[in-house]
């Protein structure tokens, strides 16, 4: 089995090693692996993902025959496997030499140990504890256990965590047996398949079993943002980022405040305020052309219902408006057949997508949702409706004024 480097320095980024199998690509994986005698490179477990890097034969030049680790993941045998580019010049029994992304290795170590504190603060507060754990590339997130979290339990949780960070302390890798690990009060339950617990040791604060890369102390986690609360399925899930993600994301997230409050020449504090202020303004603007639509429809309805002629009792109406949308249509419908206990409104629309409006006032004897769907069949596109009014979208657009001719038709010979 692979000797785990990491598990006693984190801060290993450079190291030696044999090959003792190399694995051709699968229809699991499309890349070569090989597997190590020892490694200080970490496989996705526990929420955290894997490292990267590079791989060299140790007696080749340092750039000659180095090859991209791309992934590092975890067999079901537990054996460590180390996804290349390509292998070239790596076979069973090379002394290489593999180098750690020593960047991509710090900030997930300043990620995974502000999750410890992080968890651990919501225990101390609020005796929630945390269920799972996920490290993405642009921000972390943990489940509690909880149905609600108010946003004064959040912020004493990021206050906490902080505080400890700042006292910088220190952070210690213990190994125990599983009786010793059960007996000392750990955070979360250790798994119970492991004869040996790796314990990771925030000074006074967090006692944990774990198997990722951490640091050595506090301090170096810099510190930790809380950005977004939502209900998931299984509790409350919290998203934040640490150390550098954390000033990287805050930077960022300020400049677009910035650049939005320069949009309403207001200070990022009073952004709120006018967002606000101009969805209300906005809302007033959508009252008001909604009834100056409405009275355009009506007096629009009367004109046509003035100019259309009444055959066997009723008003059969028939426009197709290259210049007017669905929903001016569908409200024109709505006028027309309210305006006169007799009216049928077969209405039709080619601006931006083409729609059609069939309506008819109430106590009418024909059925409009089947009228639409025997019209969409010649015309090919979706619809129906009730008895009263029903819409579709015909695929048809050349053939649209002939078929409502048709209808016109139709209707108009039914007493």
């Amino acid at each position: 089995m692979t000797d785990r480097l990491y598990y006693t320095d984190s801060f290993l980024y450079d190291f030696e090693a044999d090959v003792i199998e190399v694995l051709s690509p699968s229809s699991a994986s499309q890349h070569p692996a090989v597997i190590l005698d020892r490694t200080a490179f970490y496989p996705t477990s526990g929420g955290q993902v894997f490292d990267t890097g590079w791989m060299a034969p140790l007696d080749a030049a340092s750039e000659t025959g180095r090859t991209r680790v791309i992934e590092v993941a975890e067999r079901e045998d537990d054996e460590v496997l180390h996804f290349l580019r390509c292998t070239t010049s790596i076979a069973k029994g090379t002394r290489i030499r593999g180098l750690i992304d020593a960047d991509r290795r710090r900030d997930h170590m300043q990620q995974h140990s502000g999750q410890h504190v992080l968890s651990a603060a919501f225990v101390r507060l609020f005796d929630l504890p945390t269920v799972s754990f996920h490290m993405g590339d642009d921000y972390c997130s943990i489940d509690l256990e909880t149905n609600s979290l108010a946003p004064e339990q959040v912020e004493a949780a990021e206050q906490l965590a902080n505080e400890v960070i700042l006292e910088d302390r220190p952070v210690e890798i213990r190994f125990v047996t599983q009786e010793v690990g059960r007996s000392l009060g750990l955070r979360k339950p250790p798994r119970g398949d492991k004869d040996e617990l790796r314990l990771i040791d925030i000074h006074d604060f967090d006692l944990t079993a774990c198997g990722g890369t951490h640091v050595r102390g506090t301090g170096q986690i810099g510190c930790i943002l809380l950005r977004k609360v939502e209900k998931v399925r299984q509790g409350i899930r919290v998203e934040f980022v640490c150390g550098l993600r954390a000033v990287t994301t805050a930077r960022r997230d300020y400049s677009t405040l910035a650049e939005a409050a320069g949009l309403y020449s207001a200070h990022v504090w009073n952004l709120p305020q006018q967002i606000r202020k101009g969805q209300e303004e906005l809302k007033a603007v959508r009252r008001s052309r909604e009834q100056l639509l409405g009275e355009l429809a009506e007096k629009h309805a009367a004109g046509i219902l003035s100019e259309t002629a009444v055959t066997n009792g009723r008003r059969v109406v028939s426009c197709l408006f290259p210049d007017h949308d669905l929903t001016y249509i569908k409200l024109l419908a709505q006028k027309l057949t309210r305006l006169e206990p007799n009216v049928v409104a077969l209405l039709g629309s080619t601006s931006g997508q083409p729609s059609l409006i069939f309506a008819q006032s109430a106590g009418q004897p024909f059925d409009m949702g089947a009228l639409m769907k025997d019209v969409l069949g010649k015309l090919g596109g979706r619809g129906g409706g009730s008895k009263d009014m029903a819409q579709g979208g015909p695929a048809d657009l050349a053939r649209m004024e002939a078929a409502l001719g048709e209808c016109v038709r139709t209707l108009n010979t039914l007493k």
